[in-house]
C-alpha cells in the first residue's frame, strides 16, 4: 500500500512568487525523494493553494523530507499571516 500526500495553505503573495517558491521546494522534495509534486490552486478562492504528491509511501519518510526542504526553500515567508501548511495523507481503500 502506498499513500499520497496533499498539503494545503493560504496565501496572499503574488501567483508568480508562489509558483517560484514552491517550484523550488518541489525541486528540492524531488531530488531528495523521488516523488515529483503538482501545484494546484483553489477554483473559487485564489489565495488557497495545493501541492499534490502521490505514491509517497507509509512511512514517515516523505513528510520529514518535505518538512525540511520547507525550511530550505524559505517557503514560510508566502504564508498569510497565522497560515500554516495542512498536511494530510491518504491511502487507497
Amino acid at each position: 500500500m502506498t499513500a499520497s500526500c496533499y498539503v494545503y495553505y493560504r496565501t496572499l503573495a503574488d501567483a508568480s512568487e508562489v509558483k517560484r517558491v514552491v517550484g523550488e521546494l518541489q525541486r528540492i522534495i524531488e531530488r531528495d525523494t523521488g516523488v515529483r509534486g503538482r501545484l494546484m490552486r483553489r477554483a473559487d478562492d485564489p489565495s488557497t493553494w495545493m501541492e499534490v504528491y502521490e505514491d509517497v509511501g507509509t512511512g514517515d519518510a516523505f513528510e520529514r523530507a518535505a518538512a525540511a526542504a520547507v525550511e530550505r526553500s524559505g517557503f514560510a515567508r508566502l504564508l498569510a499571516g497565522d497560515a500554516r501548511r495542512h498536511v494530510e495523507r491518504f491511502v487507497a481503500p
